[in-house]
């Protein structure tokens, strides 16, 4: 029954329910972490994504795609605990039309429409979205025994990175790695982060090459600044584990349909996210930087290819020239 509603109204999308699938268990520990109300903020969420894109489509005569399923997850696990629920709705609305339906629908976007959601709330709603941060739960049941975790009054006592910015101290790689430390709410645990990442590329969904260039960007410039001994750059594995680069790096910079489709685009691409993420938490008013990062890959994505394409195709002539 339910797969005859799901053909009837959605475009089916195996690649899709793949990537939902890496994400299930980022929505079971956002709730062990944080409490049950990131399901709550799921739900409404996803309610006002499928609808915003089932108005949109169904004036172009189109079925709603599976992705919008993608975007509402990927969105809300970008959000820290206490996000009012009408912001979050806020966002996902913006996200979608602005992002997506704009553009033409799925397909068509130049800018991964969950980024758009997430940058739109962080500019519009900068204070719940920078200083409100939950206490991630430990031990058993963690936070599957409340709604939501203890509130942290200190900004000092916040997110990893706020933590670094404001202290210069760095959270240790064990916690995270496990991820019981206060973020947003799917971009805490390096490792759960790290396993989708290998299940996503084992399946052939997201491009390893994508990940491997935004590796090689970050710690290339990260590692220089550091032992150059600037203090607003900390070390290169502890900026790997913390301010959502992982789960940006899995999940959002390899969107393929604002990424690159060159397999050199990809490599350009993903260092170019790398390095600006450096430059942004280092010296812009951000302490995170990837989302403003991608987006920024995002834009030059379309030139990325272009040039890639041109220099193929004067290598050709090229060769043409000297067999001639």
């Amino acid at each position: 029954m339910i797969s005859n509603f799901m053909k009837k109204y959605f475009i089916t999308q195996k690649m899709m329910r793949t990537v939902i699938i890496s994400l299930v268990h980022l929505i079971l520990s956002s709730i062990y972490f944080f409490g049950w109300r990131s399901l709550v903020l799921l739900f409404w969420v996803t309610l006002f994504g499928v609808a915003i894109e089932w108005i949109y489509e169904k004036k172009q005569g189109k079925k709603v795609s599976e992705a919008i399923f993608v975007t509402c997850i990927l969105y809300v696990l970008t959000l820290p605990p206490r996000t009012p629920i009408w912001i979050a709705v806020v966002g996902i609305i913006f996200g979608v039309f602005f992002g997506k339906e704009v553009f033409g629908g799925f397909g068509r976007n130049l800018f991964n429409p969950a980024l758009v959601a997430r940058a739109f709330v962080y500019v519009t709603f900068p204070e719940p979205l920078t200083i409100e941060w939950s206490k991630a739960a430990a031990g058993f049941p963690g936070g599957f025994a409340t709604y939501i975790t203890e509130n942290i009054e200190a900004i000092s006592q916040a997110t990893p990175m706020l933590i670094f910015r404001e202290t210069g101290e760095m959270v240790t790689s064990l916690k995270l790695l496990l991820g019981n430390v206060s973020g947003s709410l799917g971009e805490t645990s390096a490792i759960l982060i790290i396993l989708a990442g290998i299940y996503l590329i084992y399946k052939k969904v997201a491009a390893w090459q994508t990940m491997a260039g935004v590796l090689i960007g970050f710690t290339g410039l990260s590692g220089a600044l550091y032992l150059l001994g600037n203090p607003q750059i900390p070390n290169p594995i502890f900026g790997i584990l913390s301010g959502g680069f992982l789960f940006g790096m899995v999940f959002m910079a390899t969107d393929p349909i604002s990424s690159p489709r060159t397999k050199e685009g990809k490599w350009i691409y993903g260092i170019l996210i790398g390095v600006v993420t450096v430059i942004i938490r280092g010296y812009a008013l951000f302490a995170g930087g990837m989302m403003f990062a991608i987006l920024i890959g995002n834009t030059f994505a379309p030139i990325i290819d272009e040039g890639v394409n041109y220099f193929k195709k004067l290598k050709k002539e090229d060769k043409k020239e000297v067999t001639a």
